[in-house]
């Protein structure tokens, strides 16, 4: 399990154009990295759109927001045209990034355990290491919260 302070890890991960890259020569610190469950789902919708409505704040701060989920680049594509998003979407299609962050996790709903993504957060300091982790975020005010912490990076 990742904790603040450790070095970010670097899985590659896919561009919406399908192009596979190591997670940190397509961001450089200092950035934000949420990792949600599913593409075009109510609550996966209400935080890409809460990240966008305030992707100016965040580029003003420096500080890029990335989304990471197991869908395939063709459907972050659609999903990023659908809802007019500005934050980067990347596919983990092996799921080695979700591994790499510790959000590959079992769950459970009306009884049945299954295995998927926990939607945790994690903010990249200038030095290349995590300095905030949010797990079993929340969706509503978590992009304002993510914000109030990516302005604290000096």
């Amino acid at each position: 399990m990742l904790n603040e302070g450790d070095p970010v890890p670097n899985p590659i991960v896919e561009t919406p154009e399908g192009k596979s890259v190591k997670l940190l020569d397509h961001a450089k610190a200092p950035f934000v990295v949420y990792f949600y469950p599913k593409d075009d789902t109510s609550g996966c919708t209400k935080e890409a759109q809460d990240f966008t409505a305030l992707a100016a704040r965040f580029a003003k701060a420096g500080v890029p927001v990335i989304g990471i989920s197991k869908d395939p680049p063709k459907k972050h594509r659609a999903f990023t045209e659908k809802y007019g998003l500005e934050v980067d979407l990347l596919s983990d299609s092996d799921g080695s990034a979700c591994e790499a962050f510790g959000t590959w996790i079992e769950k459970s709903m009306y009884g049945r355990k299954y295995m998927g993504i926990d939607r945790a957060t994690f903010l990249i300091g200038r030095d290349g290491r995590i300095a905030r982790i949010w797990r079993k975020v929340k969706v509503p005010g978590h992009a304002e919260e993510v914000l109030a912490a990516a302005t604290t990076l000096g």
